[in-house]
């Protein structure tokens, strides 16, 4: 067995970029079936129930705006659709990265920007869109779930980088 310091951090780095892939396509293909996965999540945390809290009275208020657009506005949903593109788009230029990390750092340091640039943009449109404050953690949750792969793999990369493996 090779001591840790001969170990090869692009394995590492390799991995965590597939983590990041793979929630980025499982996030796109999920934007379509909204408003099922709502009313699942809904039935699974609260039961039946009135609603009891913000966020759960939030979510109900989305099914219901999603199911009226559907109804009514079936073309407001075509935001979805890019919305799902834009998620496969950055799938594949992670999935670029995994080829070469050492040279395609870039990638990994703008998603890194791209996660820190999600509560700032959250803090702007929450109250503008008239959102709960609770939806702040929401973001936030993601960001942090996609930044400490991120993280992970920058820091194995540059130790790749210190020695000198490609």
């Amino acid at each position: 067995m090779l001591p840790k310091s001969q170990h090869n951090p692009l394995k590492r780095a390799k991995f965590m970029l597939w983590i990041i892939v793979f929630g980025l396509l499982v996030s796109a293909v999920t934007i379509w079936p909204a408003i099922s996965e709502l009313k699942f999540a809904v039935q699974l945390v609260w039961g039946d129930s009135q609603p009891v809290s913000v966020l759960h009275s939030f979510i109900i208020q989305a099914i219901e705006g999603l199911e009226k657009t559907q109804t009514k506005y079936l073309f407001m949903l075509y935001a979805h659709d890019w919305l799902a593109f834009a998620h496969i788009v950055l799938a594949i230029l992670f999935a670029g990265a995994i080829r070469n990390p050492v040279k395609n750092i870039w990638i990994v340091q703008c998603g890194l920007i791209m996660c820190m640039l999600v509560p700032v943009l959250a803090i702007i449109c929450i109250p503008l869109r008239g959102l709960p404050w609770v939806w702040f953690w929401v973001d936030f949750t993601f960001a942090l779930l996609a930044g400490l792969p991120l993280w992970i793999a920058l820091r194995d990369i540059r130790r790749a980088e210190k020695q000198g493996v490609r």
